[in-house]
């Protein structure tokens, strides 16, 4: 099967507020400005190591206006905390999954001890841990299981499942990023303009959290035609505007998760925390606003969250 691995590339930076929740974004300030910090990942061509970056090679745009750059610094050494929700939708039927859970324990007991790994299955709205954030990866890895294909009538959505996640989870200091391995269907709303799906897509960029996702059809899915792409396209925009990876493999579950697995632990090693100033929202409750980060480096290639959440007086 050819591999056509997907990634939102576009210029432009990393995922809106910083994944530490809003709090790393919502830094004490005074005046009309407020700080924002954001993750930005740089990568060479075909997730290879990037050049490097300095921060005198980052220009930060917010609409028309350029904006104030304060800070570049990689995520590494004392800024390496990550902690990685591994969301597994629980709310589908097997798909080949569990012929991938070498690869996946492989993946989770390689990670460096910066990183704490949690393991979740979405089902019926909620995000139900079967292992809380922890750096004893061993453990973790030993929780992942077959999904169980259950369907609940309260909320089988798979994206209010990820918005439960997010709601949960405290500002801590480290980057927040998830994992997700699912079909992208969501039961509750599978057509066009999916209210569910916007409504989590809108909390992920408040909170700044980046969401990667590894596609898992089927033929079942494959032989929808339409219903697949809306999934495959929910998948690619919820990856996208987080400023994470869509990954696929044809129509169907990838039959192999290392490469993918190689990718994404790429990306994680090559991350920056960019921060900029940027005027205050004049609205109550904040806005999310759009931003773009731009390089000169031609071999670099910066992934991002299409917007940011700025916060108001």
């Amino acid at each position: 099967m050819r591999k056509a691995i997907m990634f939102a590339t576009s210029f432009f930076v990393g995922v809106a507020l910083f994944p530490l929740g809003s709090a790393f974004a919502q830094q004490n300030s005074s005046g009309s400005n407020v700080p924002i910090t954001t993750v930005v990942t740089v990568l060479g061509r075909d997730f290879s190591v990037p050049p490097a970056i300095a921060k005198e090679d980052i220009v930060v745009y917010s609409g028309k206006s350029r904006e104030d750059v304060t800070s570049w610094i990689p995520a590494q050494g004392d800024q390496a905390g990550l902690q990685l929700a591994i969301l597994i939708d629980d709310s589908d039927s097997p798909t080949g999954i569990g012929s991938h859970f070498t690869e996946l324990r492989d993946f989770i007991t390689s990670q460096p001890s910066s990183t704490q790994i949690g393991i979740f299955y979405a089902a019926n709205g909620a995000a139900d841990a079967v292992s809380e954030f922890t750096a004893d990866h061993d453990a973790a890895a030993q929780k992942i299981r077959l999904p169980l294909g259950r369907r609940g009538s309260n909320s089988p959505s798979v994206y209010l499942s990820l918005q439960d996640l997010v709601k949960h989870w405290p500002s801590n200091g480290m980057r927040h990023e998830v994992l997700m391995i699912a079909s992208g269907v969501d039961h509750l709303n599978p057509g066009f303009d999916d209210p569910y799906f916007a409504s989590t897509l809108k909390s992920l960029q408040t909170a700044g959290v980046v969401v990667h996702t590894i596609y898992v059809g089927g033929p079942g899915l494959a032989a929808a035609g339409l219903r697949m792409d809306i999934a495959q396209s929910n998948l690619t925009q919820l990856a996208g505007g987080t400023g994470g990876e869509p990954f696929f493999q044809g129509l169907e579950t990838p039959v192999d998760f290392g490469p993918i697995l190689r990718d994404l632990d790429m990306v994680l090693k090559n991350q920056y925390l960019l921060t900029f100033n940027t005027p205050r929202s004049d609205k109550k409750s904040g806005e999310i606003r759009q931003l773009q980060v731009r390089t000169e480096q031609r071999k670099a290639k910066l992934n991002h969250a299409k917007e940011v959440f700025v916060p108001s007086v």
